[in-house]
């Protein structure tokens, strides 16, 4: 068995323990309302990386109705995009979004949703188990954020006005994509500013586990971080992931980061985390 797999079978396979507390459900700006522009969703395209060599993924473009080109968007990357494109499960970001900038309740924002790298010629039949996918997102190198930065988004910016503030630049995971997502900013703030983990690996598959003393002696960048966890999320051989989301927060708090800790009582699924998004949104982008 690869270690992709092995890595796969350990943070995915125990999701179902004590999923009974986990109970959360979604509310209103997780729903279709009536009166509001729906944007619209490109994709799935096929994408071959260079910096990630010899492996193809999909992604997916989300324009709300309020863009106009005339000026550059916000613009938001999520992790395992399938999962968060998808307007019927937990996040159903599309909706959210919709519902959100047409309150006025966060910007105009591009969405860029993307699947982990698969290698060769073909996309894997579940792209949770693509088979590079523990290799990007649960590295601390910057590679992924140069996978970002240097190859995706620009490829996006031909078509759409993508702003270059570092603060109009957003992203976004789950589980080893939440990881992904604080490393990306915390490599580079220059990119990326906000950040939300969804029930994040902060433990010791590919050493993320060091996050916290790292955030504690290291300079304090300039991002904003909005973590998610529970009570029953996973304990394996690579880590407890409440207490390492604990840790993570205690040293955002004791270094003065512009931090939002929600720690539940769900296990490792995406209920909470939908039905927090909104919310986790608004407070990102206030």
């Amino acid at each position: 068995m690869t270690r992709a797999a092995v890595v796969l079978l350990a943070v995915l396979g125990p999701a179902s323990v004590a999923a009974a507390a986990d109970d959360y459900t979604l509310g209103p700006d997780s729903m279709r309302q009536e009166g509001v522009p729906q944007g619209r969703v490109v994709g799935p395209i096929a994408w071959k990386s260079q910096v990630f060599r010899d492996t193809v993924r999909q992604y997916w473009v989300y324009v709300p109705t309020q863009y106009d080109g005339t000026r550059p968007a916000a613009v938001m990357v999520f992790q395992d995009g399938h999962k968060y494109v998808n307007v019927e499960q937990e996040y159903r970001v599309p909706v959210v979004f919709d519902n959100l900038i047409h309150k006025g309740q966060m910007p105009v924002t591009i969405g860029v949703f993307v699947n982990p790298g698969q290698h060769g010629e073909a996309l894997p039949a579940d792209p949770w188990r693509a088979d590079n996918r523990s290799a990007e997102y649960d590295a601390l190198s910057d590679q992924y954020a140069r996978f970002l930065v240097d190859e995706l988004l620009p490829e996006v910016g031909k078509t759409y006005k993508l702003s270059a503030d570092p603060s109009l630049r957003a992203i976004c995971g789950a589980s080893s994509g939440g990881i992904a997502a604080f490393t990306a900013a915390w490599q580079r703030p220059d990119q990326f500013r906000k950040v939300i983990s969804h029930i994040g690996s902060f433990t010791n598959i590919r050493g993320g586990h060091v996050y916290p003393a790292l955030i504690r002696q290291e300079a304090v960048r300039p991002i904003r971080v909005f973590l998610q966890d529970g009570s029953n999320d996973l304990d394996n051989q690579f880590g407890n992931w409440p207490l390492a989301n604990q840790e993570v927060a205690a040293a955002l708090k004791f270094r003065g980061y512009d931090y939002r800790f929600e720690y539940g009582d769900g296990s490792h699924t995406h209920k909470h985390g939908g039905a927090l998004l909104p919310d986790a949104l608004r407070w990102l982008w206030r």
